[in-house]
């Protein structure tokens, strides 16, 4: 009898996962459309640009965020155009050459020596002799925030301690009390995979969660510290638990904020993904999955395989399964709203 219960629940299930499976999928980009770590339109000639060899489209997007200290844009861009230099840097290395004391071309070149000593055998050697990079770049703009966030991230990989990692802490929120790409590198300090601990961690993004200005993503940091204590793989308790799930609700409340298929919150949108999967949030997952339209991003999911974009594919289906594997046979009409298409 046992035996006979167990095959028609899987029946049903099967029954359930053919019938809604593929009406799951409105509201879902073709796997085909899905883009990994799509440029936004300020940024994208900026590379194509770049790509040719030609750096003075950069120079005026990141001449654009000084002026008008667009912080949160500068460090995105930072990092884009860091992580293109790292396989092409003719376009920087000419930007240098023609203005060696630019504060703009100063502050991708700290992020590119900082990315490449990261990935050296020696890093700890190596980030140490990058230091002075560093102070160049905070010293050519006194009021940016982004030198001082490449300088955590500096300084998490020298092993500073918790006294000289604070002194630098001070100086970035100095400069921008509420930065969210500070506060990341913060939150990795604190992690128990560094010199933290999953509590630390926690406390840390919640505080700063509610201190954060309405729809700063700053209000994610919770659930980023979420993520940390789930990739770490050890037996959690109930309120440990609890404690996630109510960093994965503050995260879908923000991501409520952002229209649909937005590339701004589009890393928020994949991380909240990952952690409502990881949970077995299914419903909600694929309302985020909705949400981020073409926009994937190799953060969360190259923290856990070497195909980002794979991945991000591999869990967009699984939800569709899992939802339609637990949707009545008889229709859509008990889904939550948040779920339906």
């Amino acid at each position: 009898m046992v035996r006979t219960m167990s095959l028609l629940r899987a029946l049903i299930r099967t029954a359930r996962m053919i019938r809604h499976t593929p009406r799951l999928t409105d509201g879902l980009v073709p796997d085909e459309a899905v883009l990994l770590d799509a440029p936004d339109e300020r940024l994208g000639p900026a590379l194509v640009a770049a790509a040719a060899g030609e750096y003075d489209t950069a120079a005026k997007l990141l001449a654009t965020t000084r002026e008008s200290a667009e912080w949160e844009n500068r460090d995105r861009y930072v990092k884009r155009l860091a992580a293109f230099a790292q396989k092409r840097d003719e376009w920087l290395t000419d930007w240098l050459r023609s203005s060696p004391r630019d504060s703009d071309a100063l502050v991708v070149k700290a992020e590119l020596a900082v990315r490449r000593a990261w990935e050296s055998p020696a890093r700890p050697e190596q980030l140490r002799e990058i230091r002075p990079l560093i102070d160049a770049a905070a010293q050519s703009e006194p009021n940016d925030p982004v030198p001082w966030r490449i300088a955590l991230d500096h300084a998490r990989g020298t092993h500073a301690t918790h006294t000289a990692f604070e002194s630098l802490w001070e100086q970035a929120i100095r400069r921008s009390s509420h930065h969210y790409g500070c506060h990341a590198a913060a939150l990795k300090y604190l992690s128990a995979q560094w010199y933290g601990s999953h509590r630390e961690c926690f406390d840390f993004a919640e505080q700063a969660a509610a201190d954060a200005l309405p729809g700063s993503l700053v209000q994610a940091l919770p659930v980023r510290a979420a993520f940390a204590q789930l990739l770490g793989g050890e037996a959690r308790t109930s309120v440990q638990d609890d404690r996630i799930d109510a960093a994965a609700d503050l995260a879908v409340t923000l991501s409520a904020e952002y229209e649909a298929a937005d590339p701004w919150p589009a890393e928020v949108r994949n991380l909240l993904a990952y952690v409502l999967v990881t949970r077995g949030r299914w419903e909600e997952a694929l309302a985020q999955f909705r949400l981020i339209g073409p926009y994937a991003t190799s953060f969360p999911w190259s923290s856990v395989t070497e195909d980002p974009l794979g991945q991000f594919l591999h869990a967009r289906d699984g939800v569709r399964i899992e939802v339609a594997s637990g949707t009545p046979l008889r229709g859509l009409g008990h889904l939550p709203a948040a779920a339906r298409p």
